[in-house]
């Protein structure tokens, strides 16, 4: 792999090194995210992608972005379209294209906030910011975008940045539910990322929605990255509460049925999620579902997961309908 391509990869996974070149890199940590597997990825991205023949790249679960950020560095596409049925995540996003400097300011206030509080009051900060956006969830307008909008991203990245593991969990209620952290030096801000993130963002379009929202977005010169909640790989590892509505087996089927209508425009399509054969060698699922199209097994790290040595390397399974 070129050295250009190695040192994306490291800094959309946080790993730049002194004298490396500067890319933007996802600014929310997002479970299940897919810079781990961009090493996987990268050989497997259409060739036509490099010639500039496909110029729109769309992804219906974009969470993090980690992919989106790798293709759109990339690669010559004029425009990208990104979705999300999560409406915290994509009134982030839009906020991030929108209104980027209003947000380093209230997320430097919250810095300020933070670096100059003892721990107990720090996890008192924690707590207050917290409360006070699940308590103005259930009347919040996410349709009307505004300085409101602006506040609540700020209020949900600082959370993002200081909660434990930096997970985004929603309860039933669809209340953020993540304990406090304990950081002793989070760097809340990130001015530099989020300004070259925003930039990023001038030609893409940020849509909040069902998958199926980005099928009219689609035609022959598009590559469609499809990362969605992944199918548990046993009862209890179930990790698909990024939204209140979570992901059914039903929706992986509704999945199925999007990835061949996709397919069917011509455009050049990819797919990854668990492989549930890492619990039980007979599962086919995702075998019998997609058997019309190319689905390979690849090593990857499993990260989610309360017990340390339940954490470590299983396949996970990229599918596409294209061969290069």
């Amino acid at each position: 792999m070129k050295k250009g391509r190695q040192n994306l990869i490291k800094s959309i996974r946080g790993r730049r090194t002194k004298g490396d070149e500067e890319y933007a890199k996802p600014f929310f940590k997002w479970a299940g995210g897919k810079s781990q597997l961009l090493y996987e990825f990268d050989p497997r991205f259409p060739k036509t992608l490099e010639t500039g023949d496909l110029v729109r790249y769309v992804e219906p679960f974009v969470g993090g972005g980690a992919v989106f950020f790798y293709i759109v560095q990339l690669y010559p596409i004029k425009e990208a379209v990104i979705c999300d049925v999560n409406s915290e995540l994509i009134l982030t996003w839009k906020v991030v294209k929108q209104d980027v400097k209003t947000l380093i300011r209230l997320l430097q206030e919250l810095q300020d906030a933070y670096d100059t509080r003892t721990e107990a009051e720090r996890l008192n900060l924690f707590y207050q910011v917290r409360d006070d956006l699940n308590r103005e969830k259930p009347s919040f307008d996410y349709n009307t975008y505004g300085d409101h909008t602006i506040q609540r991203a700020s209020q949900l990245l600082f959370l993002n940045r200081t909660c434990f593991n930096g997970l985004f969990r929603l309860n039933s209620k669809g209340e953020f539910n993540v304990p406090f952290g304990k950081y002793k030096n989070p760097n809340i801000v990130q001015e530099k990322n989020l300004l070259m993130a925003s930039n990023l963002l001038t030609h893409t379009t940020i849509i909040q929605g069902d998958f199926t929202t980005c099928l009219e977005y689609v035609d022959r010169s598009s590559f469609v990255y499809l990362d969605p909640p992944y199918r548990p790989l046993n009862k209890t590892s179930s990790f698909t509460s990024y939204s209140q509505e979570g992901f059914s087996e039903q929706d992986q089927l509704r999945l199925r049925d999007f990835y061949g209508a996709v397919a069917n425009t011509g455009a050049k399509v990819m797919l990854s999620n668990s492989d549930p054969r890492n619990e039980d060698p007979a599962d086919h699922f995702f075998d019998d579902l997609y058997k019309d199209f190319l689905i390979e097994r690849v090593l990857a790290k499993r990260f989610i997961n309360s017990v340390g040595e339940k954490r470590g390397d299983i396949n996970e399974l990229i599918i596409r309908n294209y061969p290069d």
